[in-house]
């Protein structure tokens, strides 16, 4: 077996080579080892299956070779990427700060700096005038590492311990570390493939959640005590089904500590006091098939969000001493077509957060009075909900707001004046927010289904049937897509591009209902309203036929799969990032992270029905040989949700039948994860390389 540093180092050697040796761009040819799987009374050919082996050297020069024919490929369109990302950090404030908030005499907050790629993470004592303590600065985490992503970071009721965790590489495999806030050294306790971590009431009892070593799914807690000769921990919970993942929370209050067993259709809860963690783990409500259900706790009272009336969820109080269903009281009922998508409870409050219209809404009410007002936002699209409220005893509530054309924003809810206070709105250099426009609309589907559609443009730049058209898609788990700001989209609506999100079924714009339309055998639903929804924009003159980019990742990359083998005809130019694209490979191994607990989202394609329907839509089984979009693939070589080898092969056989001649360039990076490169400006770095591929493959070349 070879060293996987020396795999990269092949790598790196193999592209140097390849780009000194080919004067015009030639793509690179996977070989093809013919294998057949019969199943369900179908023949499964895969030619491609040998680009899984990740530690053979023959794969890395492979995916070295696509490196370096990608950046042939795609190098006159430098100069436009190097515009882009100027003219992204031009807006970019890159000395900032959070706004500070509150817990345990402490103002806890984070800032940048400029030139800096991570953040740093201080609090002060007392007041805001205190002196400053840096708790931790990623950016010394990050000295000598390619890669390096923050994960939990907890801080003891004492104020006197942190714990966090770090991953190095891009695996989601995070590391577990506690610094001792008073000498800034670090214990030398620690544990690997950890998740959740918690504190518990004492100080010195930390609870934590790790991860299967080979499916990822995360299955076991430790409770673990600070300072102990040996990290020989004591497993306290092990979810043995494996659909189910566990998480860890604290509540607001303190006084308990919440584990959750969650699979995509069903959940559990257990407790136990913060101040007893030896004591053994309490369960709320035994799992019921179907049944979903979350918690959070405010004056010894449980407030449960369910559904097990109704797809929407209802919100039920118990008292903690005494959770069983018998004693559940209706808090909130459930309502047709207004799901409840949180609750959040405070001592004298709690807030509920519903989407309306597929929308959320936020609305405040009052424990002992009674009281109920809903905070309004003035925008046809936006994301709003709650932030940082770390306080259970107070009147304040703090809440994010941002549209596609407003920036990110913090408010202050007060209660006792019924009014809000904007505290920060992301300050953005050299943005005018009146030369913009958002809309909403619904468009229909095929079948009727009207579907939400958000649109964003330049006022002075749309011309009705003459713009370039970029529609973003993912429509899976029941996620929303939400209606935000990013600076990184202003280059594009500066250019004439009309930047549209279509919130196709398969999301949770609308609740589980939504969800329910276009998962398991309904899936083709996600694809057919993405298309519906391109031409509907198309009709209406949002955008010019022929010039139209459409982009979507992981989930998101099946989609953009799925629709270019629909409708190749109908998109110039696909981003398909860490695609989800070789459906029945991939599902019919269970070894590989996340498979069988997503039986409940896609299907199990070992019964035969299942397996058709989904053969039916997978994108890497559908390729043929016919004429495809320009197209720009992207994965990372250590991303644990969606294996390399997907988008490899994806890659090899449209270079093996497409019959057209335009673009399709693949890139790999080979060290990163899900998300890409860590740090904020690879991230911006990435992005613009990826929209410079699309303007210039929909003629907008400065």
């Amino acid at each position: 077996m070879i060293d996987r540093l020396a795999l990269i180092a092949l790598a790196t050697l193999s592209t140097a080579l390849f780009a000194q040796t080919v004067s015009s761009p030639v793509p690179p040819v996977a070989k093809q080892i013919h294998i057949e799987r019969p199943i369900n009374g179908h023949v499964l050919v895969d030619d491609y299956g040998w680009l899984r082996e990740k530690t053979n050297p023959e794969v890395l020069s492979y995916l070295a070779a696509e490196n370096a024919y990608a950046e042939q490929l795609t190098s006159s369109q430098k100069p436009l990427e190097e515009k882009l990302y100027r003219e992204t950090i031009s807006h970019v404030k890159q000395d900032d700060k959070s706004v500070p908030y509150r817990k345990n005499g402490y103002w806890y907050y984070r800032r940048t700096e400029e030139g800096k790629q991570y953040p740093i993470a201080c609090r002060k004592k007392g007041t805001l005038d205190a002196p400053e303590e840096v708790l931790l600065d990623v950016n010394q985490l990050a000295r000598g590492e390619k890669f390096l992503s923050l994960g939990a970071f907890e801080v003891s009721d004492d104020s006197n311990q942190l714990a966090y965790t770090t991953d190095n590489v891009g695996y989601r495999n995070y590391q577990l570390h506690i610094k001792d806030l008073r000498t800034g050294r670090l214990r030398r306790d620690t544990a690997v493939r950890v998740d959740d971590v918690t504190w518990a009431a004492d100080n010195k009892t930390l609870f934590y959640t790790t991860e299967d070593a080979v499916t990822k799914r995360s299955n076991q807690v430790y409770r673990h005590l600070v300072g102990a000769n040996s990290f020989g921990d004591s497993l306290v919970f092990q979810e043995e089904d494996e659909r189910y993942a566990l998480g860890l929370n604290r509540t607001r209050d303190g006084k308990y500590i919440e584990l959750l067993s969650a699979s995509h259709v069903t959940s559990e809860v257990r407790f136990l006091p913060s101040h007893l963690p030896q004591s053994a783990w309490k369960i709320i409500e035994p799992r019921r098939e179907g049944v979903q259900y979350y918690v959070d706790e405010g004056n010894d009272t449980f407030y449960i969000r369910v559904n097990d009336t109704s797809r929407n969820f209802r919100v039920v109080t118990v008292p903690v001493a005494r959770p069983d269903k018998q004693n559940w009281k209706e808090l909130i009922a459930a309502r047709e077509g207004i799901p409840v998508d949180d609750i959040d409870v405070f001592k004298d409050f709690y807030v509920t957060a519903e989407r309306v219209n597929g929308l959320e809404i936020l609305e405040i009410s009052g424990i002992k009075d009674h009281t109920h007002r809903v905070i309004e936002f003035p925008e046809p699209a936006y994301r709003a909900s709650g932030s940082l409220n770390e306080e259970f005893d107070t009147h304040n509530f703090r809440y994010s707001y941002s549209s596609p054309i407003t920036p990110d924003s913090i408010f202050e809810y007060d209660l006792s004046a019924g009014t809000s206070q904007r505290l920060k709105q992301e300050e953005v250099p050299g943005y005018d927010k009146s030369q913009y426009a958002v809309e909403r609309m619904l468009i229909p589907a095929e079948d009727g289904t009207q579907i939400p559609v958000t649109a964003a443009y330049r006022k002075d730049k749309f011309r009705r049937g003459s713009n370039p058209l970029f529609v973003y898609g993912y429509g899976s788990y029941g996620v929303n897509v939400d209606d935000d700001f990013s600076v990184n989209d202003l280059p594009l609506l500066d250019r004439g591009v009309i930047a549209a999100v279509a919130h196709v079924r398969g999301g949770g714009e609308f609740g589980e209902t939504w969800h329910d339309g276009a998962k398991l055998m309904n899936k083709r639903n996600t694809f057919t309203d993405f298309i519906d929804v391109t031409e509907g924009l198309l009709t209406r003159g949002y955008g010019k036929r022929g010039q139209v980019g459409i982009e979507g990742a992981s989930a998101g990359g099946l989609l953009m799969g799925a629709v270019t083998n629909m409708r190749p005809d109908l998109f110039k130019v696909v981003l398909c990032e860490v695609p989800f694209v070789d459906v029945m490979n991939t599902m019919l191994d269970p070894s590989i992270p996340l498979t069988v607990g997503e039986y409940e989202e896609w299907g199990n394609p070992n019964q035969k029905k299942a397996f058709e329907y989904m053969l039916n839509y997978s994108p890497y089984d559908n390729v043929a040989a016919k004429d495809y979009p320009a197209l720009l693939v992207e994965t990372s070589l250590d991303d644990s949700q969606v294996g390399y080898w997907e988008p490899s092969k994806y890659v090899a056989k449209l270079r093996a039948l497409k019959t057209d001649k335009n673009p399709l360039v693949f890139f790999v990076n080979l060290h990163g994860g899900h998300a890409g490169s860590s740090g904020r400006y690879n991230q911006i770095r990435k992005r613009d390389r990826n929209y410079a591929f699309m303007l210039t493959q929909l003629g907008v070349f400065e």
